[in-house]
């Protein structure tokens, strides 16, 4: 299917990877026009197999940010970790917060090992969080997505640096070693 959508039409692929147990993800992006071609060959390639799915026209850039592995950590008043069990939908989920609540994307994480769960976490002050957290476990509902989500308020500064780490023994090659 990557293959197809890459001929479809001149997309950034983000990510196309095995997400155990035996899922195929595909992340993209581009102009809209480019993305909604890929889009439809994608759609029609997978056909019955598909999980799930979303096309985000206009998403925050903070988005892409987050999806890059970018982690904003600051000295947050308040967090919020919202968590769903599928990637496509938790991608809907932090767009929509970011653009319907008053809050900064501290990071967005996928675990491939899971199953594509993925979460992702917002910080600001209670309230504005707090306005984030309904708006994402609406949307996941919605979509029966929702595993969970949490408040955290104050924490611990180096809390959501914990939290928003790459998986253990992700550790870059050291030149030499084996």
């Amino acid at each position: 299917m990557l293959d197809a959508l890459v001929k479809e039409a001149p997309i950034t692929v983000v990510e196309g990877n095995v997400v155990e147990p035996g899922k195929f993800l595909v992340l993209f992006g581009g102009g809209v026009g480019e993305v909604d071609a890929a889009y439809r060959v994608g759609l029609e390639i997978a056909a019955e197999d598909l999980l799930d799915r979303v096309m985000l026209p206009l998403v925050d850039p903070r988005v892409w940010s987050g999806l890059g592995g970018v982690v904003h950590v600051g000295d947050p008043d308040t967090i919020g970790v919202i968590e769903g069990s599928s990637v496509a939908a938790v991608i809907e989920a932090c767009d929509r917060c970011l653009k319907m609540a008053d809050v900064a994307l501290c990071g967005l994480r996928v675990t491939p090992g899971l199953g594509g769960k993925a979460w992702f976490v917002v910080s600001g002050l209670q309230h504005d969080v707090d306005a984030a957290i309904e708006v994402g476990a609406t949307l996941l509902s919605s979509r029966e997505r929702l595993v969970r989500t949490e408040r955290i308020g104050r924490p611990h500064p180096e809390f959501v640096g914990w939290i928003l780490r790459p998986a253990p023994f992700a550790l870059p090659r050291i030149p030499g070693g084996a």
